[in-house]
């Protein structure tokens, strides 16, 4: 696969086909692989591009911890050396947050974001009690200056995502998961098309209504009995939801 250097770093990337261009981002600890069975389907008759985002597939981790924002100009940076303009983007969970950051700064043609993260949940106090307790355990720890013991501390809390996560990439994450798109909502001028499964714990259904009401032109369309990853599971059902949601687009020069 090629790559190409963003801000000093390589970036991998598919791109295949000619066209209105439609960008294809992946969610958190993912890669290019779970985005290419959408794109390959619109390969005929769009240019579709699909990255591994920084830190993630063979793209290399971006030198200090990023927050969304830095993902979204990077894109941008991206977009910008391989000539995609005003795109069509497809989103799934972390990538809909990069989504809505460059969509609120640069032209987009329509959105489809699939389990779309970037609310930040409301907390009960059972979440700010292991907050703090977490939190006062790895002072206590980075005072015995036992590096060991401080990173077993960190494995053992936190979600999946964070305990995967490594060195800058887990600083980055944690700043990704406390960014919030709710300001970023009402910018969202163009056709967005929001794809949540019924069953999604990772982002709730309730999430996907609150963003349907609070962007311009926003639908959303539910996958019954299914999670986070419900585009996946139903890959065909999704590919003929967007051949609809991008009829008028099909066929034409970018």
């Amino acid at each position: 696969m090629p790559k190409i250097k963003i801000r000093n770093r390589w970036v991998n990337y598919v791109q295949k086909g000619t066209g209105i261009d439609i960008l294809f981002l992946h969610g958190w600890g993912q890669n290019i692989e779970m985005m290419l069975p959408c794109a390959e389907h619109f390969e005929r008759d769009f240019k579709v591009t699909v990255l591994d985002f920084q830190g993630h597939g063979e793209s290399e981790e971006p030198e200090t911890a990023w927050g969304v924002s830095d993902f979204a100009e990077a894109l941008h940076e991206f977009c910008t050396q391989l000539n995609i303009v005003n795109p069509i983007l497809v989103g799934h969970s972390f990538g809909c947050r990069v989504a809505f950051h460059y969509a609120s700064k640069h032209p987009v043609r329509k959105m489809v974001l699939t389990g779309a993260a970037g609310l930040k949940p409301k907390r009960g106090l059972d979440w700010y009690a292991k907050t703090y307790t977490y939190k006062l355990g790895k002072k206590l720890v980075q005072m015995t200056g036992n590096k060991e013991l401080e990173e077993q501390l960190k494995r053992n809390s936190g979600s999946s995502d964070y305990r995967n996560a490594t060195g800058i990439m887990r600083e980055t994450f944690v700043k990704v998961v406390n960014d919030d798109v709710r300001s970023l909502l009402p910018q969202m001028e163009m056709p967005v098309l929001l794809i949540f499964g019924e069953l999604d714990e990772a982002t709730p259904l309730s999430d996907g209504k609150y963003m349907e009401q609070n962007m311009k032109d926003a639908a959303l369309i539910v996958f019954e009995k299914d999670d986070h990853y419900a585009y996946w599971h139903q890959i065909h059902r999704f590919n003929r939801i967007l051949d609809a949601f991008f009829e008028k687009e099909r066929g034409e020069q970018a």
